[in-house]
């Protein structure tokens, strides 16, 4: 029998994905020694949430799926509290694992906690020092409720350790007398075995787009900060589309739900005109694995994403960054991502830069070997 009963807790696509990390070194590592169970809250409905969507892409699939839904912040995280605590009563894990910074986090992290049971935060210590933004709220709450803490990059790990978390704890470790760890990141290790995949089962996607690899920019843009507010909308694409007219360069725009709906109702104009550029190629959300490979096959890429920031410097490729700040700080000290908010001049300025220069930019090894999951079990063994 399995020594440890763990519990994995996700919200969204993107951390059923992180989650994949983990399940993919039990089974790789610890298939006799870990039962996983997945919970899905239910958080974000994605109609990509299909059984195709996880046999592709060598997933678990969920064993529980809340169904929670949209709703206003404090309702979504009631109910997916009270389902999760339905769950952890009838599982009785040994621990549960948290992904992040959603409101399903956040659930996670209550529930099991007033519970208990010990939480194990993954991407710990991210922090944007923005308390305007939900994430960073619950990335705090979050840190501070979890046992085991994985910080995926040295600015992460010293944050907590600006919050009073102790390198030096020694075990047993506690929600008073947490661990704190310098693990690297697993979307690293989710990067190196999906950009593989990518290859073999998507590589069409650039010939459907009509582009070359690393000739071409991608762009995301799916923050509310920038879907919502019109003036920074209409400043991000004005200048974009007069870039792509500069150089002559395919931008590749897979677009979220949000800005399109902005464009057609509030922009219908910037919207046609984009649509007429033959520099541009606006797109609706593409796959997992495709997005991977416009991120592996692009020249650099502008975004509002943080995955997307980190993904850029996994694949070597400069990063725009759509915002006033990051929590990804130590991209921008090093120079291959630069934040430029929605102001078209830096967007200029630094486009041009990449353009020029973006060949010249080292990429240092902030978020480890590729091997952090099967670190952060191993580390996981050892605690029970």
């Amino acid at each position: 029998m399995p020594d440890i009963k763990l519990l994995n807790i996700v919200g969204a696509r993107p951390q059923i994905i992180k989650a994949s990390a983990i399940s993919r070194a039990i089974s790789n590592f610890y298939a006799d020694k870990i039962t996983e169970i997945l919970v899905h809250t239910g958080q974000h409905y994605d109609k990509e949430l299909s059984g195709v969507f996880f046999d592709e892409l060598e997933i678990h699939k969920p064993d529980y799926n809340l169904g929670v839904g949209s709703a206003r912040h404090g309702r979504q995280t009631s109910m997916m509290i009270t389902g999760i605590e339905d769950i952890l009563l009838k599982e009785r894990p040994d621990c549960v694992i948290l992904y992040g910074d959603t409101n399903s986090t956040l659930a996670g992290a209550l529930a099991a906690s007033k519970l208990h049971f010990p939480v194990i935060h993954i991407e710990a210590g991210l922090r944007s020092f923005n308390k305007n933004m939900p994430e960073e709220l619950n990335r705090i709450m979050s840190d501070h409720s979890s046992t085991l803490l994985f910080a995926p990059t040295n600015a992460a790990f010293k944050n907590l350790m600006h919050e009073g978390f102790r390198p030096e704890n020694a075990p047993p470790y506690t929600l008073d007398n947490p661990k704190i760890y310098l693990s690297g990141d697993i979307m690293y290790d989710n990067t190196l075995f999906f950009a593989q995949l990518a290859e073999k089962k998507r590589a069409a996607i650039l010939n459907e787009l009509s582009v070359k690899r690393d000739n071409f920019i991608l762009v995301t843009i799916h923050r509310e900060v920038n879907t919502d507010n019109i003036v920074r909308l209409e400043a991000i694409l004005t200048t974009l589309k007069s870039l792509s007219e500069e150089f002559l360069i395919k931008f590749i725009m897979p677009l979220h739900p949000r800005t399109i709906i902005s464009l057609k109702t509030r922009l219908e104009r910037l919207y046609n005109e984009l649509l007429a550029c033959k520099h541009i190629t606006i797109v609706p959300p593409v796959s997992f694995l495709e997005m991977t490979l416009l991120e592996k096959t692009s020249k650099f890429i502008i975004t509002d994403s943080g995955g997307v920031q980190k993904e850029s410097h996994f694949f070597r490729k400069p990063c725009l960054v759509l915002r006033k700040e990051t929590e990804w700080i130590e991209l921008v000290n090093n120079g291959t991502a630069v934040l430029v908010d929605a102001d078209p001049e830096k967007i200029r300025n630094e486009f041009r830069r990449f353009m020029n220069d973006g060949s010249d930019l080292e990429y240092p090894g902030f978020y480890g070997d590729g091997k952090t999951a099967e670190f952060i079990l191993k580390e996981i063994m050892m605690m029970f």
